[in-house]
């Protein structure tokens, strides 16, 4: 297939901004999974609950950015009662026990899901502000969605800041390696695990949020996601925040060029780079042995 400039910039343009959003979700699944060593099957699922709520926020405010708030939020809180009373208690019995967990409490949201907003699909209205398109290369190309590429980075940028340049983030990556020692010093790791949990899924439903009016809001939208998110983290490397950022926009790119030149095979691309990398180096690209 002749491709020319322009077809090749918006087709890269659609896989770093489906990146994007694979990132916001696999960099707290990365953190929660490959860091803390909690196995959250459902983390896929506080993705559709932002979504979700912020749907209801906007249908009732008409309020896009109160919902690009209070979506996360919510599914933070979520996520932090989650890891209190369910996973806490669990985690020192093994993986295991939280997989069926995890696994019971996805089928849970997905039911009040269907309980609370119906099994037909959804359409998030864009704010108006962000309605039109630019020119690039002679084609259009949806504003919204290069909002979604800039904030998507604007957010790696904090998250990168506050883990790495700042005493919380080092106090975390501490209580991560060592929360022996870590608690011996006088700080609260459980109090600080939960916080970083509550973090993964507030970062999982402000993808929710920003993805619903290019993907759709439709119950099945957490399976989805979460295939690509296991297979970034997989690839990335378990606990890896750089590894999480290089194979996000990987996939993205992948996804987005595969349903254009081999639409046929498109769906198993990613499995085959994930094979490709495990068989290259099992930890993955920026994963550490052991």
């Amino acid at each position: 297939m002749a491709l020319d400039l322009s077809t090749i910039m918006i087709t890269c343009l659609h896989g770093l901004v489906y990146g994007v959003l694979i990132f916001l979700v696999a960099s707290g699944l990365s953190i929660v999974f490959g860091m803390m060593g909690v196995l959250n099957l459902a983390h896929a699922s506080f993705y559709m609950l932002g979504a979700y709520i912020g749907y209801s926020v906007l249908g009732i405010t008409g309020n896009f950015w109160l919902s690009l708030v209070l979506g996360p939020l919510a599914a933070a809180a979520a996520g932090s009662l989650t890891q209190r009373f369910l996973l806490r208690p669990v985690h020192a019995a093994g993986h295991l026990f939280e997989l069926l967990l995890t696994i019971g409490l996805a089928l849970v949201i997905l039911e009040v899901v269907k309980w609370g907003w119906g099994t037909e699909p959804l359409a998030t209205k864009i704010p108006a502000a962000l309605e039109g398109s630019v020119q690039i290369l002679g084609s259009t190309y949806p504003l919204y969605r290069l909002f979604v590429f800039v904030f998507g980075l604007a957010v790696l940028g904090v998250l990168a800041l506050v883990l790495f340049k700042t005493s919380l983030g080092m106090i975390v990556r501490a209580a991560i390696t060592d929360p022996v020692m870590v608690s011996a010093l006088g700080t609260d790791t459980p109090m600080v695990f939960n916080a970083v949990f509550a973090l993964g899924t507030g970062l999982a439903g402000l993808a929710g949020v920003i993805a619903g009016p290019i993907l759709g809001i439709y119950p099945g939208m957490a399976q989805v996601v979460a295939i690509d998110a296991f297979v970034v983290v997989v690839v990335g490397g378990l606990g890896s925040l750089l590894g999480a950022v290089v194979a996000s926009f990987l996939i993205g790119e992948l996804q987005s060029f595969g349903v254009l030149l081999f639409p046929e095979f498109s769906l198993i691309l990613i499995f085959l780079i994930m094979a490709v990398v495990l068989c290259i180096k099992p930890q993955g690209l920026f994963g550490e042995k052991g």
